[in-house]
């Protein structure tokens, strides 16, 4: 089985804002953005309906990074690990 680190608070997001350099925060999952009922579908089930099945099968949870400074956000793909 294998977990998402910065999910579970193992690790923190280390991302420079590609607008202002400011270190970016994670704002969750992606699939948590995408429609009213997001947040309350399972986490597999949500990533075959978001049309990313391939990140499923490829052990990768996507995040949002969002900047406190300009607002620039972005998603990005963490790699889900043992």
């Amino acid at each position: 089985m294998t977990i998402c680190y910065l999910c579970n608070g193992m690790e923190e997001l280390n991302k420079h804002c590609p607008a202002c350099e400011n270190i970016m925060m994670d704002a969750g999952k992606a699939v948590d953005y995408h429609g009213d009922y997001a947040p309350y579908i399972e986490a597999e089930d949500a990533k075959l309906i978001d049309g990313i099945a391939d990140s499923s099968n490829k052990k990768q949870c996507i995040h949002l990074a969002v900047c406190s400074i300009c607002n620039y956000d972005e998603e990005i793909v963490v790699q889900e690990r043992m």
